[in-house]
């Protein structure tokens, strides 16, 4: 799930980064026939894919994988929502999955489909996590996702060589962005390279200069309604924030191949459009991760970030409104729940808050010792009655 937050920041050029790392310590997934980790498979179903994403993945579960030999099968899709949906119905989710929009991790959890993670000691999780994090995967109260990685969404990503080759000047207001986008018209180039095609999730990059563009002409409270459908579509915060946007993607000139390109290039992409000789644009709004795609573009292992390539903050629009970040971050939810639903012989399930007190017992053992414990603590619970579902624990340590 990519969640938006918005944040404030500072400075002419920020340069600090956000890095969440969540290393799986223990993930058990046993068949309904043993506690054994032997037949270990963990499914995983997310959005990431490429030569980046899914090896960063594998390297930070691969201490996990070689302790416990278990075998993680990650799938990946674009259309998060539909192929879990379809799966959840089959009788057939996954183990772990990123996490979905906020209407289906609802629609998930009022059917009992989600593992609540009130199993988790809070007190590290606060100590690890801002409120902000723990905000954001926390649903009526309860937890249900964690975040593995985050990124800064309100960047304008340019070349300064490029820049100080025709002479242009970062802009820091709304009104300067769009005369520079007219100067750089006037000399023969767009001014954004700008890709909406994104597979099943074609679109996304224009929701986020939306969003960008509302937290600068409205109040942070007025922001919060729209993301909770407490104003209309049709509003005139919402109204003008669209109109503003038009002000970019209405120009056919601004844009690098026209609207057409914009809606037909992807979003990984965009940027190379900048780092052409000579430029066929200046400009590329996207978040932070973009770095990885500018890397792959032709060339762009030559690149040095912070040297021929860097960002500025998007542009002030309302000075009333401020400058605010938009922040963004994948999560993650369990959907297997048959260890705390392991019976005993009167059918009494084992249950969270028995799990949970076994957690707190075993603070700073290892891995496998814990895996030990919670193996005989389930199999005493359960004496001579099988299990009549897949068993799953996740504990989580968060280094930041």
């Amino acid at each position: 799930m990519h969640d938006n937050k918005y944040f404030h920041y500072g400075g002419d050029n920020m340069r600090k980064s956000m890095l969440l790392i969540i290393v799986l310590a223990l993930t058990l997934v046993v068949t309904p026939a043993s506690l054994s980790a032997q037949d270990c498979v963990i499914s995983f179903l997310t959005v990431w894919s490429g030569e980046d994403e899914l090896p960063n993945w594998e390297n930070m579960v691969a201490p996990f994988v070689e302790e416990t030999g278990c075998t993680i099968e990650a799938e990946s899709t674009r259309d998060l929502n539909a192929v879990l949906t379809t799966r959840v119905e089959a009788g057939n989710p996954p183990d772990i999955t990123a996490a979905p929009s906020q209407s289906t991790m609802q629609t998930f959890i009022e059917q009992g489909e989600l593992v609540p993670l009130d199993f988790l000691d809070m007190d590290r999780m606060q100590q690890q996590f801002g409120d902000v994090w723990i905000n954001l995967g926390t649903i009526d109260g309860t937890l249900y996702s964690v975040f593995p990685r985050a990124a800064i969404k309100s960047l304008v990503w340019y070349s300064p060589p490029a820049f100080e080759a025709a002479g242009y000047e970062v802009p820091t207001t709304w009104d300067e962005l769009i005369a520079l986008c007219d100067q750089i018209v006037d000399d023969g180039a767009a001014c954004f390279s700008i890709g909406l095609e994104s597979g099943a999730a074609s679109g996304w990059p224009a929701t986020d200069w939306i969003e960008d563009i509302m937290l600068r002409t409205a109040s942070l409270e007025t922001y919060d309604a729209w993301v909770n459908h407490e104003i209309e579509w049709t509003g005139e915060e919402v109204t003008r924030a669209w109109e503003t946007f038009g002000e970019i993607v209405g120009n056919e000139d601004y844009q690098f191949g026209g609207s057409a390109g914009t809606l037909a290039t992807g979003f990984g992409d965009a940027p190379c459009a900048l780092f052409t000789d000579p430029p066929g644009a200046y400009l590329h709004r996207q978040a932070s991760f973009i770095q990885s795609f500018i890397m792959d573009c032709p060339g762009g292992d030559a690149l040095v970030p912070g040297e021929d390539f860097d960002f500025f903050g998007f542009p002030t629009i309302d000075e009333e409104f401020g400058n605010p970040g938009l922040g963004a971050a994948d999560s993650f939810v369990l959907f297997t729940d048959g260890l705390v639903r392991a019976e005993d012989g009167n059918r009494k399930p084992f249950g969270d808050r028995r799990l949970q007190k076994l957690l707190h017992s075993q603070g700073g053992r290892t891995a496998s010792d814990l895996l030990g414990a919670i193996k005989d603590a389930v199999a005493r619970h359960r004496g001579e009655r099988p299990l009549d579902d897949d068993a799953a624990v996740v504990v989580v340590t968060v280094g930041l």
